[in-house]
């Protein structure tokens, strides 16, 4: 165990029902905390590591196994892989409870394997699928999944072998919630005009 289940993680949002942030219906939390700063990333407010929910390992897979009529976990943020070590303990219970867990990470996966940090490898080993690499803008994705094309999708266990989109193909998929306060967001991955327009109106 790297963490523990009173260990907090820093998340800026979470919902409970996704259908674009990887296979089949999905629960999906936003951490808080980005180093990497990719210019025109999709989320840049999740940058800073200014403590937002604070919830234990313990609260967050109550939560995420709690939710009903999916199929997984998605981390997404922000970085995972710098909130590594509590969050490899979140997936291993997750994964327990007969859920999947997907992780976007803009760290390649070579990189991750590379961190000093041992809760990086004990995240990448309860994942079932991965997508890495920094996003780029100027590199147009085709398909769901990918914010550009040198992103890669990485299948690390049996359950989605054969089941997920290796290359292009597809179209680009994207929701918009309006929240109970009149707030509106977006997830998933927008085609250039949405997201134009999206942030016009912001």
């Amino acid at each position: 165990m790297v963490g523990g289940e009173g260990t907090r993680i820093n998340v800026h949002a979470r919902v409970a029902r996704s259908a674009v942030n990887g296979p089949g219906l999905r629960s999906v939390v936003w951490v808080q905390g980005c180093s990497l700063g990719c210019p025109g990333c999709f989320n840049p407010e999740t940058h800073g590591r200014v403590p937002r929910e604070r919830l234990t390992v313990r609260a967050l897979a109550d939560w995420a196994l709690s939710v009903d009529g999916v199929e997984g976990l998605s981390l997404s943020g922000g970085e995972p892989f710098q909130q590594a070590g509590p969050l490899a303990d979140l997936a291993r219970r997750v994964r327990e409870g007969g859920r999947s867990v997907l992780a976007f990470s803009g760290y390649t996966i070579e990189e991750i394997r590379a961190l000093p940090d041992p809760g990086a490898r004990a995240l990448l080993a309860e994942l079932d699928l991965l997508i890495d690499g920094r996003y780029q803008a100027a590199l147009q994705a085709a398909g769901p999944w990918r914010g550009s094309s040198n992103q890669r999708v990485h299948v690390l266990g049996e359950r989605y072998r054969g089941l997920v989109p290796e290359g292009s193909g597809g179209p680009r998929e994207a929701e918009v919630r309006i929240e109970p306060g009149g707030a509106v967001s977006l997830s998933g991955f927008p085609d250039g005009r949405l997201l134009a327009a999206l942030i016009r109106e912001r």
